[in-house]
């Protein structure tokens, strides 16, 4: 039990981190009204927790873990759908609006450092671990 909750609070401490960063990206930095902040914020967490899922699925880095075929597919095919669904048609209906190139680059380097942040927890946490 410990662990699970080492590493809820670990994992969790840093998640809220980033959400707080694009939180403040998104409203100080960018002044995004409710429907940009919507889907900024929505494109960020997707983006998050599917480069994350295939961080904490092994104790190894990520690159010398390489997922299983199903998994990578299907993360590299709802990252697209995800990166698309503020410019199809259908995206009024969700409330999304298009992401300005400049909004859309910050929130994939978000998306890139918090990997990295993972990453980097991850390998602590396991180290301290075996400690």
């Amino acid at each position: 039990m410990r662990f699970i909750g080492r590493f809820m609070v670990e994992f969790g401490l840093l998640s809220s981190l980033f959400d707080f960063l694009t939180f403040g990206l998104l409203l100080w930095f960018f002044a995004a009204g409710a429907a940009l902040f919507r889907t900024g914020w929505f494109l960020e967490s997707l983006l998050s927790e599917l480069l994350v899922a295939l961080i904490v699925r092994t104790r190894r880095p990520l690159f010398r873990s390489r997922p299983g075929s199903l998994l990578l597919w299907s993360t590299v095919g709802v990252v697209v759908l995800a990166l698309a669904l503020p410019y199809l048609p259908l995206a009024g209906w969700l409330g999304f609006v298009p992401l300005p190139p400049w909004i859309l680059g910050a929130i994939i380097l978000i998306a890139v450092l918090y990997t990295a942040a993972a990453e980097i927890t991850k390998s602590h946490f396991y180290r301290s671990a075996e400690r």
